[in-house]
């Protein structure tokens, strides 16, 4: 069996797709008090595999069965890069390890439930899903390269190193993020444990890391207006991270100020995923597979950046 490039990246982007919806329904576990609907894993419970007898129950199923789809859609990524002509390393080491990242956050899902939902694991749980989200970004964008070309930086180091730095603070909004989940009202279960954290506290922490995230934004953008080869870059992907991100970041206070309702946290949970993928893109985008000819220095003169 042989498949096409294009026809591969159709099956990474269904890979990215599965692993987003797997953290949406996970959320909406959380939100309806259903995560210990089924107290066993990887039964439902004692008695049976399968369990739809009471709501939470059955929510809590069909999280698991999404787990299930999810494993399908990243064997489908490994069989894929296997099968793509011609064949690439590249894409099969990723699509492996995002089978691996499944497999394990199945099991983290699996402790969480046996150690009644406590906060560390469920952060655990929560922050592995958006290790797979940057691992499935990488595979798109991999898989959309062509074949052959070397990957070349595309912008000038300095504006390089604050993109680093902005995936970095981004990175540790959603740890932040996680804290405030922790400590807040929707654990998943009434009886669950939370963070001994005051809820105004960790929400501030959270709030200085967005702000922070979207200020090192708009210096980029500042620096992009000087810089035509930054710019003809990464406008694109900056625009659309600021306007990602300053809707999640409206978002969060608005359901912060509301009483932190369960459908604006299931939507800001959305968001974060959704800013995690336009963070990871905006960094993929530093470093471009383009051929010697479409790269140039800010001069704009032919340029040879190194290959990476």
């Amino acid at each position: 069996m042989q498949i096409s490039p294009a026809r591969y990246r159709t099956i990474a982007i269904g890979a990215l797709v599965a692993l987003s919806a797997i953290i949406v329904t996970g959320a909406a576990v959380r939100l309806t008090n259903s995560g210990l609907g089924c107290d066993d894993w990887p039964n439902c419970n004692s008695r049976s595999l399968i369990d739809v007898s009471s709501k939470h129950a059955a929510i809590e199923q069909v999280n698991r069965l999404f787990t299930g789809i999810v494993g399908v859609a990243v064997i489908a990524a490994v069989l894929g890069s296997i099968w793509r002509v011609p064949r690439r390393r590249d894409l099969t080491w990723l699509s492996v390890w995002l089978v691996i990242g499944v497999v394990a956050n199945a099991v983290l899902g699996g402790i969480s439930v046996l150690v009644d939902l406590h906060p560390i694991a469920v952060q655990g749980h929560m922050l592995l899903s958006m290790m797979l989200i940057t691992a499935g970004t990488i595979l798109v964008r991999r898989a959309g390269e062509p074949d052959g070309v070397p990957r070349r930086r595309t912008v000038t180091q300095p504006t390089e190193r604050l993109v680093w730095l902005h995936f970095v603070i981004v990175s540790i909004a959603i740890v932040t993020g996680t804290v405030v989940t922790g400590a807040g009202p929707h654990a998943g279960d009434e009886n669950a444990e939370r963070l001994d954290i005051a809820i105004p506290a960790a929400a501030r922490l959270h709030g200085v890391t967005v702000l922070t995230a979207i200020a090192i934004a708009l210096l980029i953008a500042w620096r992009l207006r000087s810089v035509a080869s930054d710019r003809r870059a990464l406008q694109t992907p900056l625009a659309r991270w600021i306007g990602v991100g300053l809707a999640q970041a409206a978002l969060g206070y608005i359901q912060y100020f509301s009483d932190v309702p369960e459908l604006l946290v299931g939507i800001h949970v959305l968001g974060a995923t959704l800013v995690m993928i336009a963070t990871t893109f905006l960094l993929l985008d530093t470093r471009r597979a383009v051929p010697d000819e479409a790269v140039a220095r800010p001069d704009g003169l032919p340029s040879r950046p190194a290959v990476v």
